[in-house]
């Protein structure tokens, strides 16, 4: 009888934040572990301006990628929940709230997650 309690307990939703300041600019992730995957925000400030899915496939190497909502033209949580799937390989929800202004921003964003995976892997 206590078996759905149990595992409800197991697979509770568990959050994780961080922060670093990135050429000048203070970003900041937020990270809920769910059940087979994990959702993950990015950026300056309290804003969800788009969110994308990704989930591997048995079926091509590269994951599958949805924006769920947003700017079709701003690439980069589609981009990003895809590589996350791949390595992880779990599903991925990203919304990257931060302004496309330099090239290399999102370069060394996906780098501190990296080393965050690294660092903290029961997170995500």
């Amino acid at each position: 009888m206590n078996e759905p309690q149990d595992r409800a307990q197991v697979e509770a939703i568990s959050v994780h934040n961080f922060s670093e300041k990135i050429l000048e600019q203070m970003v900041h992730f937020h990270v809920m572990k769910l059940s087979g995957g994990f959702f993950l925000w990015i950026g300056s400030s309290p804003v969800l301006s788009n969110l994308a899915v990704s989930v591997s496939s048995r079926y091509d190497s590269m994951p599958l990628s949805t924006l769920v909502m947003g700017d079709p033209s701003n690439t980069a949580p589609n981009s990003l929940s895809q590589r996350l799937a791949k390595k992880t390989k779990k599903q991925v929800f990203v919304s990257y709230s931060l302004p496309m202004t330099d090239s290399r921003l999102s370069l060394l964003v996906e780098d501190r997650i990296k080393k965050e995976l690294e660092l903290h892997p029961e997170h995500f």
